[in-house]
């Protein structure tokens, strides 16, 4: 038995309209790819990055004995140029440790919530993390939280 031609039009209509989507959804896939790459490249080359940033900080940071470590990252942007610029805004607050004491990561903050125990910064540091070369392009700080 023969269709109608109006049939056989709606169901290769359908198919496509299908095949459509289905492709759409492949472009999706790969942007998606994209992003979870950038992030994954974020998170294996910001640390040693950020812990750049807090070592010349505190090297640069002459009128105080004791050391500052990161206690909130507040903001992260990376660009891909010719190297790898990362744009941060980090929180910073004064341990109880003297400075390039080892093990900062696990020193405790000071206690007080004095303004001038937290150090809010805007960095931007261009690296190319695979060769640990790190340049500081940027510092703009100010005492206390933001």
């Amino acid at each position: 038995m023969a269709r109608p031609p109006g049939k056989r039009a709606l169901i290769w209509a359908a198919l496509l309209l299908l095949w459509g989507n289905q492709l759409l959804g492949t472009g999706d896939w790969y942007l998606q790819q994209d992003q979870e790459d950038d992030q994954r490249e974020v998170g294996l080359y910001f640390p040693p990055t950020m812990e750049f940033v807090q070592h010349t900080f505190n090297q640069e940071h002459k009128d105080d004995e004791y050391a500052y470590r990161v206690e909130r990252i507040l903001n992260v942007r990376r660009e891909q140029t010719e190297d790898m610029v990362f744009f941060m805004t980090l929180q910073l607050r004064r341990t109880k440790c003297k400075k390039f004491q080892d093990d900062l990561d696990n020193c405790p903050f000071q206690e007080s919530l004095r303004p001038s125990n937290i150090i809010t910064c805007a960095f931007s540091v261009s690296t190319l993390p695979w060769t640990t070369e790190f340049h500081l392009l940027k510092k703009n700080c100010s005492e206390g939280p933001s």
